[in-house]
């Protein structure tokens, strides 16, 4: 039995979706039930009946299932697969600020930890960020964490002021307003997509700043035939896959999350064999966590 037979019979025996997040390998999201970015993911996790869901994205996406989903057996097959940025809004951190500054705001970025989600008001994902702040009242204090480079691109975008944290994505950061010029160059007739996450300088650059969910709604409805993806390369196979008669290139600095890679085959099988890998989180955690989720999910209709 292959590896692909051997998965699909464990996923029927365990009544299990699998889940997959757009920068995965291509053959984890080919074997995937769903694929999506961090809203998408989030969206069918709330209303997933499964007994078992096996979450193949990074550490925080695999927690946001078993908060959406607490009566679920959420399995993570690569539990070191963590992210950076999630790590830079520290929860303990995160209580203190909003003790010495009660009057503030605090919205947090999808890619945290369960913990500092807990100690923040109101979730968002970089395809409901703008909708979410522009819904807040002119007057309100917030602070914005853990990426200030989405937070920054928000400030331009809506002319509010925000508070910004000290984070971002490792990924996306190193993106550079050389390597936006450089694509032009080699692709001249391409329309030029980055994500939020990079730069304000970066996202000046390009013909649009869009979450990988929009990118791929775009690139569907567009007439163009020639692409530049300024985001993490895993995007790239479903793009070419669900738009064959297009062009899509990456940038030439070649932005990967080794994180997300970490996800195999072998290890979908493996935790699906021997239903490893189980994110566990008190009750108290997935209680306060899940509120400033839903409320993303009630101000993103």
């Amino acid at each position: 039995m292959d590896i692909i037979q051997e998965i699909l019979k464990l996923k029927k025996e365990r009544n299990a979706v699998i889940m997959a997040h757009n920068y995965t390998l291509g053959e984890v999201q080919d074997i995937a039930d769903y694929c999506g970015d961090s809203l998408e993911l989030a969206r069918i996790a709330a209303k997933c009946n499964a007994e078992v869901i096996v979450l193949c994205g990074v550490r925080f996406m695999a927690e946001t299932a078993k908060i959406l989903s607490p009566a679920a057996t959420v399995l993570h097959p690569a539990v070191d697969s963590g992210c950076p940025m999630a790590d830079m809004a520290d929860p303990e951190e995160v209580k203190k600020f909003k003790a010495d500054n009660p009057d503030t705001l605090l919205i947090a970025y999808v890619n945290t930890t369960a913990a500092t989600k807990s100690e923040v008001d109101i979730c968002c994902t970089s395809g409901n960020a703008e909708k979410i702040v522009s819904a807040l009242p002119a007057g309100q204090k917030v602070m914005f964490l853990p990426d200030a480079n989405l937070g920054g691109n928000l400030i331009k975008k809506l002319d509010r002021p925000m508070e910004l944290w000290h984070g971002c994505c490792p990924i996306h950061d190193r993106i550079t307003p050389e390597d936006i010029q450089l694509a032009r160059k080699a692709h001249p007739d391409a329309i030029i997509m980055v994500h939020p996450e990079c730069k304000v300088e970066v996202t000046a650059l390009a013909d649009m700043a869009l979450s990988t969910g929009a990118m791929l709604n775009f690139v569907k409805e567009s007439d163009a035939a020639e692409f530049v993806a300024g985001t993490e390369i895993g995007i790239l196979h479903r793009m070419r896959k669900e738009n064959p008669d297009k062009k899509f290139y990456p940038l030439d600095c070649n932005p990967v999350c080794e994180d997300m890679k970490k996800i195999t085959l072998e290890k979908i099988a493996t935790v699906l064999r021997e239903m490893s890998g189980k994110v566990e989180l008190s009750p108290e955690i997935i209680e306060k966590a899940r509120r400033p989720i839903e409320k993303m999910l009630e101000l993103s209709k």
